[in-house]
């Protein structure tokens, strides 16, 4: 089972910035989108559905909808 990954404004113009984006959004789907739970990530503020997780050196904030199968970037901050 995979989930659709979605980016919100603010995180997709942080991707639309970085050097290679269609790498991201493979190494998204391949990490995150797979296994929103895992991959490193953990819990931001007890809340198990709202995550933090390092891909390809970035730092990405998600929410995850088990419901309708969705990961949304909320934030996006890449590396340097």
């Amino acid at each position: 089972m995979s989930y659709r990954i979605a980016y919100a404004p603010p995180a997709d113009d942080a991707l639309a910035k970085m050097r290679n984006p269609d790498a991201f959004r493979r190494a998204m789907a391949d990490t995150v989108g797979r296994d929103p739970y895992g991959h490193g990530s953990t819990g931001v503020r007890g809340d198990r559905d709202r995550r933090e997780a390092t891909v390809l050196g970035a730092i990405v904030l998600y929410y995850v909808s088990g419901t309708v199968l969705t990961v949304t970037v909320v934030r996006l901050v890449p590396s340097l």
